[in-house]
């Protein structure tokens, strides 16, 4: 078990980095909650990671922090969620935010994210409900709004419409409302603020 790689940030994009460890490039996939931690490509830097092994295929997920990990594993012991999905869910909601989702019951902030339909919200919350509101050292944050993560995703949504690759629409999107002070953006200012950076 590969429990974290420690070495230089060779390169990164929303869904996967390449660390250099003593020589050796390995490409991890990552949610884009993590890409927002990372450092400059040339950078040392440390991930958590999760070695995921069937037969056919290994390969590495990284994480900025332990409880991103942990939510990780949590979200691959429901039935019908993979590695890959796990990642784009994570990639969706942070992990304070998919907490209090999946405790309260939100199903319209779970299905707000990419692929994820309204049969596999319902068994996030019957699978995880009961462990998530167990644990306390997952990172504590009010979750936004209905209207905010419909409008997250009808933003990211819109901007693979018009061309941009989902990577660079999740990022462009987390950046607007990283930067703005407003708590919610009217959809379609967020949409034209996330294409200026969308367009970098």
């Amino acid at each position: 078990m590969i429990s974290y790689l420690q070495g230089i940030l060779v390169q990164k994009t929303p869904t996967e980095l390449v660390i250099d460890v003593g020589g050796v490039g390995y490409s991890v996939s990552i949610p884009l909650s993590t890409f927002e931690k990372l450092g400059h490509v040339g950078e040392k830097i440390k991930i958590l990671t999760y070695l995921h092994v069937r037969e056919d295929i290994i390969h590495l997920y990284g994480f900025a922090a332990e409880a991103e990990r942990e939510m990780f594993r949590l979200l691959i012991s429901v039935s019908g969620i993979g590695p890959k999905m796990a990642q784009g869910i994570l990639s969706g909601l942070n992990t304070a935010e998919l907490r209090a989702a999946i405790v309260e019951g939100n199903l319209s902030a779970l299905t707000s994210i990419p692929g994820v339909g309204r049969k596999t919200a319902e068994r996030l919350v019957i699978e995880l409900r009961d462990k998530l509101s167990k644990v306390e050292n997952l990172e504590s944050a009010a979750l936004p709004s209905s209207i905010q993560l419909k409008s997250r995703s009808e933003a990211v949504v819109a901007l693979m419409a018009l061309g941009h690759s989902r990577g660079s629409a999740e990022k462009a999107v987390f950046t607007v409302l990283k930067e703005s002070t407003q708590k919610e953006i009217p959809v379609e200012e967020l949409i034209r603020r996330a294409l200026r950076h969308a367009s970098q």
